[in-house]
């Protein structure tokens, strides 16, 4: 049995979008699950960020939460909006510009114990720059995010 020719082209056209629909379904897959989404300390608190996904928490790292274990490169620290803070597990080595009151970012998954254990630890590059979104999230607890007094612009004289 011969198809006509109308027959044929209905079929080239059905295995075109076919074949571009499972083309755009893999594209959009890929990018949903290289998706990560940022989260501040407060709503990893209002349990707002997914549990056994991996995201990012950022704020300031909270004075004194700083704790190095004796032996590896395993280090404990808090994440903090001022509002919230958020336990951070992470073993690798930190960035040179880590330090307690500074700006930090991880990346990795929340514990079901409410532990983030950071696979990527992320610190501010230099004095006026702050992730924007650990800077919005600093801002709305209140905290006056900003470059220090030495780099702010000085008026021009008349």
């Amino acid at each position: 049995m011969r198809l006509s020719l109308r027959a044929r082209r209905a079929i080239a056209v059905l295995a075109g979008l076919s074949a571009l629909g499972g083309a755009s379904a893999l594209v959009l897959n890929a990018f949903s699950s290289n998706l990560v989404f940022f989260f501040s300390p407060t709503q990893v608190h209002a349990q707002q960020a997914p549990q056994g996904r991996i995201f990012r928490v950022g704020g300031l790292v909270e004075e004194g939460s700083l704790a190095r274990e004796a032996q590896g490169l395993t280090v404990r620290f808090a994440v903090t909006d001022l509002a919230q803070r958020v336990p951070v597990v992470y073993t690798g080595l930190l960035p040179d510009l880590f330090q307690e009151g500074k700006g930090v970012v991880a990346q990795g998954r929340l514990g079901p114990d409410g532990v983030f254990r950071a696979e990527q630890v992320l610190a501010k590059h230099d004095e006026n720059y702050m992730p924007p979104e650990a800077a919005e999230a600093l801002k709305r607890a209140g905290h006056p995010v900003g470059a220090p007094e030495q780099f702010k612009q000085k008026p021009a004289k008349p």
